[in-house]
């Protein structure tokens, strides 16, 4: 009997520790699926990001920069958090910008670039051609870029990251928001609201295709 009740009280123990592993691995996979969010809140205070840079452009130019001759403070930020965010791309980076300066962003577009992302910038016919815009760069080296010629702004403000990750708010990409203004940038990776903005942009896309363009005023006759 004693043998029998040891049994007994062992398979119960044994089933007690299975359950606990299956509800375990349930809630791991919940939380896996649990979409990331992250705001970011601007002006970002001034910090080196050239480390965070020189590592996602390959091990000879990190070596290269170590240590990091610039005089900025080390340190995370809110322009270090939406490059990494930005870095994290493996597949395929889509922009839809008003105004495009940064340097630092600029370079994290072309570092995608020539890892092999996929990389499409729609921005303002107006501002692109400012000085100190990064448009001109960015296609120098090869990225595609569109623009529309419509008499108002391409005003909008967004990222996608690999299809998955949505990357919006009221921030520009410019040195001048980025260290001086009040701005905001949301970072969700859910498919709800990511799936909107990537039609928005292949609407724009396909919209602001160069067999639109217009060279001549159209004639009113």
């Amino acid at each position: 009997m004693w043998a029998v009740g040891a049994l007994r009280r062992a398979g119960l123990a044994l089933a007690a520790a299975a359950a606990l592993a299956l509800a375990l691995a349930a809630w791991r996979r919940r939380r896996r699926r649990r979409p990331g969010r992250e705001v970011l809140f601007f002006p970002s205070r001034p910090s080196c990001t050239e480390a965070l840079l020189a590592e996602a452009a390959g091990p000879g130019e990190a070596a290269r920069l170590c240590p990091c001759p610039c005089p900025l403070p080390r340190g995370d930020c809110s322009l270090s958090r939406l490059l990494r965010r930005l870095l994290s791309a493996r597949r395929s980076l889509e922009i839809c910008l008003f105004a495009f300066s940064s340097p630092q962003l600029g370079r994290a577009v072309q570092l995608l670039h020539r890892r092999g992302v996929r990389v499409r910038v729609v921005t303002d016919a107006q501002y692109m051609g400012l000085q100190g815009s990064q448009i001109g760069l960015l296609r120098q080296a090869g990225i595609q870029v569109r623009h529309g010629q419509e008499d108002g702004y391409m005003h909008h403000k967004f990222a996608i990251v690999d299809r998955r990750m949505l990357i919006t708010g009221s921030l520009n990409w410019t040195t001048q928001a980025i260290q001086n203004n009040r701005e905001n940038v949301l970072v969700v990776e859910d498919a709800e609201y990511v799936k909107p903005f990537l039609e928005e942009f292949e609407r724009i896309w396909e919209e602001y295709r160069p067999i639109n363009y217009r060279f001549f005023p159209k004639d009113n006759k």
